[in-house]
């Protein structure tokens, strides 16, 4: 399974500790040292954002990314899913600046965003939500799992 864009690897964890095995991948090499020894985590500092893609190549059984979105790679993190595999997708979307950060249009969803991108790439959407959102702190988001059929 690969978290992506993990930071300090909460999802990480909870995957570990659910004996799969993870690579968590994150630019900040000091976030990813918290992850130095967890059974089960393997890390890469990597870019996500450079002109070449790092991860080309790879496919995961399952995909988790969560508070990051760069629009030009959407396509390239859909294709690392495996057949059968699994997406779970939350960022922020249009609407978040009247709550804080972020706030660029540029990293924020438009309404329907994700169930689109995901269609496009030929995923089953399972579950798909947006709006406004309380926990674990006001703001809108916008979520979705879906599985690459086989």
């Amino acid at each position: 399974m690969l978290d992506l864009a993990c930071g300090s690897g909460r999802h990480a964890r909870l995957l570990a500790g659910q004996n799969l095995a993870i690579l968590a991948v994150d630019r900040n090499s000091e976030a990813l040292s918290t992850l130095a020894g967890v059974p089960g985590i393997e890390t890469a500092c990597l870019d996500l954002e450079g002109d070449d893609w790092p991860l080309a190549g790879q496919h995961f059984a399952g995909i988790v990314v969560t508070n990051y979105l760069w629009r030009p790679r959407l396509p390239d993190v859909l294709a690392m899913l495996a057949p059968g595999g699994v997406l779970i997708y939350e960022t922020f979307m249009l609407g978040n600046a009247a709550y804080g950060k972020p706030s660029n249009p540029d990293f924020l969803l438009a309404p329907g965003e994700l169930r689109e991108i995901a269609a496009a790439a030929g995923l089953h959407e399972i579950a798909f939500a947006e709006g406004y959102a309380e926990m674990p702190k006001p703001c809108m988001r916008q979520a979705i799992v879906a599985i690459r059929p086989i």
